[in-house]
């Protein structure tokens, strides 16, 4: 196989041809890239300035610690005093607490319409009947179990007593020495007791209620004193055979309220397991469903010291008697220094805005791939030897650069402004879970460009998604992750979608943010990662395991539908080549109409060429077409179209090869065969020796096209493209150079600074010709050009024809046109081709000869003459046919045979005396007579088939 003199290019001489054109490319669309990056800028600026006025209206007065003046002189305030006992429940947590308020430890009560009574869920006697909620006199139920039923409830009957006594001048030391209990929720904290200042009652629990046993003792809030509603609960110990029985019955008792709270009905249980006289082993069940919470993953305060005093209680009333008692005299917390209101807005509304933010890259990755491949950009670098290797890196690593420049330049700022999202968790966590997701994001932008055809569509319902994930995620999604309830598994089906896996991964770091700047903690660490309400690892698992998979599929795919690959392409190993065999002329079918190739001799002639030359290899000739056929399936009730019919050709080098034809007779169909855009149904063609059904990529290494749409990147110059094109055909450095400069002078575009001006800048001629230097960069063996001089001005074509003719001089060129004199002067033969069919080959002298035996007769008189102008005819030549008439004008063709030139000149100077002659004209037949001849003859053939 003859390659170019510079040899193939390398896989990495490939790749820097790519990356050049790459970042040339970016440069010229610094302003996109600017616009791209202050996105998350803008974001981020945004969220630092609403935070500003949240924490600006924080900061204010009234929601600071409470105050109140001691010393007042003329209207004026000399002297404030500051503390909790000033503030109400809003103002108390900013407050500094030296010396934390006692509180009396309390049980978690269930309110008394949720307390357990008989239904069909606790279908047992010991319940009371359900009318006792209406009432609200529902006693509060607690479940015992273990291995001595008798000391159990022994055990039992210690905890509770009958009476209520309170100490006026120790009110909260006399409420903790009975067992209260509460339904309000209770805090992260518990400097203010939410059930003393909620508003609802409190309840005593006794073994017995009186009638009169609701009570009001004096609480103190802040300055204040006001009474609290004491309530007496009766309690209702119920005995259970064994553990299982009492889990089971927990169970059960879970509830949602029509609050959307978490409810048990049941207050505790307790599993005395071996305890004994001589040994307390127990287990509590506690009811924690009222902890408060906040919706980031933090819970309040658990009521469960009075659950263990109970029992510790109970025990020692048994071993020592009655007036025995462990007293449990209060709970408090640490104290605290003053501490300002936190409220993180990024922590808030960091998992929608910065899921909206990071998926915007998947829309600029996949318009990129879309626009290559609209514009036939991708085909036109690989059809000018540009393997998929080099694309797939170099793009892949392109996109990777790119949209890590973005998240660094996102993470750094937001940093930087100070948005707790990123300050407070690990920068290796985020570095980690980016990186893979970005990685992600790229392969499912490879895989999802091979669905689109047209950037628009694409960029539309790429925004769809990036907009639609991000307010699933926030609406939908996040509310299943909170919901303890909702399956696990769920969870993780939900996040293969990748845009689930990164918000739940952002709602992480935002919960982790969130609880880090509330509790003055850090943020995620990796320990973080072990725990198990901590989503994080499975989310990077699951991204890492189909970053893998994606990308495979993706290139798989490439493979089958933009490489117009066999789907089992990797088996191609193990497949046998087909063979070429010689093909008879042979009837086609085409709906009703049955089509016999009667081919005429000269390309019968050109066929035996093909089969002896694929009998016995040769290396003279660059192109063979063997029997080559396209045929495409009817659709919509339309027969099957036949756009090629079995075209058999053989071309040497240094030949111009030029088809000439009507519209649709199948030139360009031709043309995509032979350079790898479509496959042909049956037959095949080699060129430089390469199988164009299974060696396209070896075929491209050698190769220059020229296609009838121009194929350019509006933003790169002439300069540029030719540089990035002949770094693909293996050019370097002062070789490289010269070639590109004698490419744009030989097409005129060097002078007048055209060459590095911006391809969207040129005219349609200059596009034109900078096309054709492509083709010809980089000394191709094989040349396609589709109507090369489309557009160009006259002195334009002229030069263009110039370089054509040079070109020729060592390469096959097949070249089509509609122009006869371009492809007179360009062409060492022709070939007409109409209707999928070779009708005639030869050079373009010969068919002159061939179908043009006769002159063509032209006179203009007036339309009363026209019949003394017929006469005329008939008698130089009686086998004279009229072909053109109107108005006065009529044009005959004359055998030439028949006629002789000076006979014309005598009865034309004849005529003139006899009628006036406006014009005359006797020409030979010219190329495009043969054409239009030949063209009518097939349809007419065809058209009576």
């Amino acid at each position: 196989m003859a390659n170019s003199p510079h040899g193939p290019a390398s896989f990495w001489t490939q790749a820097n041809a790519l990356l050049r054109k790459n970042l040339t490319f970016q440069k010229r669309n610094i302003g996109t890239n600017i616009r791209l990056i202050l996105f998350p800028l803008v974001l981020c600026l945004l969220l630092a300035i609403i935070q500003v006025l949240i924490d600006r209206e924080l900061d204010k007065p009234e929601n600071k610690c409470g105050c109140t003046c001691t010393r007042t002189q003329g209207g004026q305030c000399q002297e404030r005093v500051c503390g909790i006992e000033y503030s109400d429940v809003d103002q108390a947590p900013t407050c500094p607490i030296p010396n934390p308020p006692e509180w009396p430890p309390l049980l978690q009560v269930p309110a008394p319409q949720y307390r357990a009574v008989q239904t069909d869920v606790f279908p047992f006697s010991e319940f009371p009947n359900e009318s006792c909620r209406r009432t609200g006199s529902c006693p509060v139920t607690m479940l015992f179990t273990g291995n001595n039923q008798t000391f159990g409830e022994i055990l039992s009957g210690n905890m509770f007593t009958n009476t209520f006594s309170i100490n006026n001048s120790d009110i909260v030391g006399s409420v903790a020495s009975n067992v209260v209990g509460s339904e309000s929720a209770t805090e992260l904290t518990n400097f203010l007791e939410p059930a003393f200042f909620s508003g609802l009652p409190i309840y005593n629990l006794q073994n017995q209620c009186t009638q009169n046993s609701t009570i009001s003792i004096p609480i103190q809030r802040s300055n204040i004193t006001s009474p609290q509603e004491v309530r007496c609960a009766q309690v209702l110990n119920i005995w259970r055979n064994s553990s299982s029985e009492v889990n089971n019955e927990l169970y059960q008792g879970y509830r949602r309220a029509n609050t959307e709270r978490q409810i048990n009905e049941i207050v505790a249980a307790y599993d005395l397991l071996d305890s004994n006289r001589n040994n307390l082993n127990v287990s509590i069940w506690y009811n924690s469903t009222q902890a408060n919470d906040t919706g980031f993953g933090s819970i309040g305060l658990v009521r469960v010291p009075r659950s263990v005093n109970l029992v510790s209680s109970a025990f020692l009333q048994f071993l020592l008697g009655p007036g025995t008692k462990m007293i449990f005299e209060f709970v408090k917390e640490m104290p605290k220094p003053e501490t300002p209101i936190n409220f993180d807005l990024s922590s808030v509304l960091g998992a929608l805005f910065f899921s909206w933010v990071i998926l915007q890259l998947f829309t600029v990755v996949l318009t990129s791939l879309v626009y290559e491949k609209q514009e036939k950009l991708r085909i036109m670098m690989k059809m000018h030897g540009l393997g998929d290797g080099p694309y797939w890196i170099i793009s892949y690593g392109y996109f990777l650069a790119v949209s890590a420049i973005y998240m660094l330049c996102f993470v750094i700022f937001g940093s930087l402004i100070g948005l707790k999202f990123f300050t407070l968790n690990d920068y290796s966590i985020q570095f980690v879970f980016y990186f893979i997701y970005i990685n992600l994001q790229i392969s499912l932008a490879f895989l999802s460009a091979s669905m689109f055809s047209n950037v628009k569509t694409a960029t539309v319902i790429a925004n769809i998604g990036v907009f639609g994930t991000g307010l699933l995620g926030g609406f939908l999604f996040q509310y299943f992750v909170q919901d303890t309830s909702f399956p696990g598994a769920w969870i993780v089906v939900m996040e293969l979608y990748p845009g689930f896996a990164l918000y739940r991964g952002l709602y992480e770091f935002a919960q982790s943010s969130f609880n880090g700047d509330t509790l003055g903690t850090n943020g995620m660490r990796w320990g973080d990662l072990n725990d198990s309400t901590n989503g994080m690892k499975e989310v990077l698992i699951i991204m890492l395991v189909e970053w893998v998979m994606v990308l495979f599929v993706a290139y798989y795919v490439d493979q089958v539908l933009s490489s117009g690959k066999s789907p089992l392409f990797f088996l191609k190993g193990f497949q046998r080549k087909s063979s070429s065999s010689f093909r008879k002329p042979s009837i086609q079918r085409q709906g009703s109409k049955v089509f016999v190739q009667m081919e005429k001799p000269d390309v019968i002639q050109e066929r035996e060429k093909v089969e002896q030359l694929l009998l016995e290899p040769t290396t003279s000739h660059a192109i063979i077409c063997d029997d080559l056929k396209k045929v495409y399936p009817g659709r919509d009730g339309n027969p099957e179209k036949f756009a090629v019919r079995g075209l058999s050709l053989a071309l040497p080098r240094g030949e111009c090869f030029g088809m000439l034809g009507p519209n649709g007779a199948g030139k360009t169909s031709f043309i995509n065969m032979m350079i790898g855009l479509t496959k042909p149904t049956s037959g095949t063609a080699f060129v430089q020796g390469l199988d164009i059904r299974n060696d396209m990529d070896g075929i491209y290494t050698s190769m220059g096209v020229c296609p009838q749409h121009d194929l350019l990147w509006g933003t790169l110059t002439g300069r540029e493209h030719l540089l990035f094109y002949g770094r693909l055909k293996n050019l370097k450095g002062s070789a490289l150079t010269q070639a590109v400069e004698e490419s744009l002078k030989n097409v005129n575009l060097f002078h007048g600074g055209v060459a590095d001006k911006q391809a969207k800048k040129y005219s349609g001629g200059m596009k034109r010709r900078l096309s054709v230097a492509i083709s010809l960069i980089g000394d191709p063996s094989v040349v396609y050009m589709d109507e090369p001089s489309t557009g160009l001005d006259p002195a334009s074509r002229k030069s263009l024809w110039n370089v054509v003719r040079r070109a020729k001089q060592d390469r096959a060129i097949i070249l089509t046109t509609h122009s006869m004199e371009e492809a007179e002067i360009l062409c060492d033969r022709l070939g007409i081709f109409v209707d999928g069919s070779l009708q005639c080959i030869g050079n373009p002298t010969e068919l002159k000869a061939r179908y043009g035996g006769s002159f063509v007769f032209t006179m203009t008189t007036s339309s009363d003459n026209e019949s003394e102008v017929e006469k005329l005819v008939r008698q130089l030549s009686p086998n004279a046919k009229k072909v053109y008439h109107i108005s006065g004008t009529q044009k005959f063709e004359l055998p030439k045979d028949e006629i002789r030139i000076a006979d014309v000149f005598r009865t034309v100077g004849t005529a003139k005396s006899n009628f006036p002659v406006f014009a005359w004209g006797l020409v030979n037949t010219t190329l495009e007579d043969v054409f239009i001849k030949v063209a009518q003859g097939a349809q007419a053939f065809n058209t009576l088939s």
